[in-house]
């Protein structure tokens, strides 16, 4: 079994890496936090991955992570009833592991739903399955999410809005925040401009 790859990224999708390891190129999937976190290295450079072997009767796939806490939170999802490799990563493009550990710990079934692909009653298992288990991981929940401030509603509208218009919550939560930090939260609509505006820099 791979359990973690040190390398030059030959290839970088936001689905997919290639990355040259001692002369062999491994093809891994990767979620979108993790191909944002790696892609800053650019192609050529080194990279590192934590790795999940997953080994079927007709295919072995290899699953990359840029977190010991990702591998973990994909490890923990996939072990949750009706959830495959393939819906646990989409899990992970919708949200970082650390705020997927604080929904569950919090039960905060309206935030697992805003992720594309999990219906209620996915979100539900997930939290019944796994809440006594990550509260073991000693991943601290974001208490102050609880209270939602004016600022974080302003935030909340601008990731739904950046969504709807086709951009993953990892990229959309960037542009938010860069949005947010400009000093554009005086209303939705400037708020929204600037986020566009660094989203499109971005390209």
């Amino acid at each position: 079994m791979i359990g973690f790859l040190r390398g030059r990224l030959l290839r970088a999708s936001p689905e997919r890496l290639l990355v040259d390891a001692g002369g062999v190129g491994y093809e891994v999937a990767v979620s979108l936090f993790t191909f944002s976190e790696l892609e800053r290295a650019g192609v050529g450079s080194e990279v590192e991955l934590h790795v999940h072997t997953h080994v079927r009767e007709d295919q072995l796939a290899l699953y990359g992570f840029a977190t010991e806490l990702e591998l973990v939170m994909f490890e923990k999802l996939i072990a949750v009833s009706g959830i495959g490799p393939k819906l646990a990563l989409s899990v992970l493009s919708g949200i970082e592991p650390r705020d997927l550990a604080g929904a569950i710990q919090r039960n905060d079934i309206a935030r697992l739903t805003a992720i594309p692909g999990v219906g209620k009653k996915t979100a539900e298992r997930i939290v019944l399955e796994l809440k006594d288990r990550v509260a073991q991981l000693g991943v601290a929940p974001d208490e102050a999410a609880a209270v939602a401030s004016p600022g974080d509603r302003l935030r909340d509208d601008l990731l739904s809005a950046l969504q709807n218009l086709g951009y993953h919550r990892p990229l959309a939560e960037k542009a938010a925040d860069a949005a947010l930090a400009a000093g554009s939260e005086s209303t939705f609509e400037v708020a929204l401009k600037t986020a566009l505006r660094e989203l499109m820099r971005g390209r």
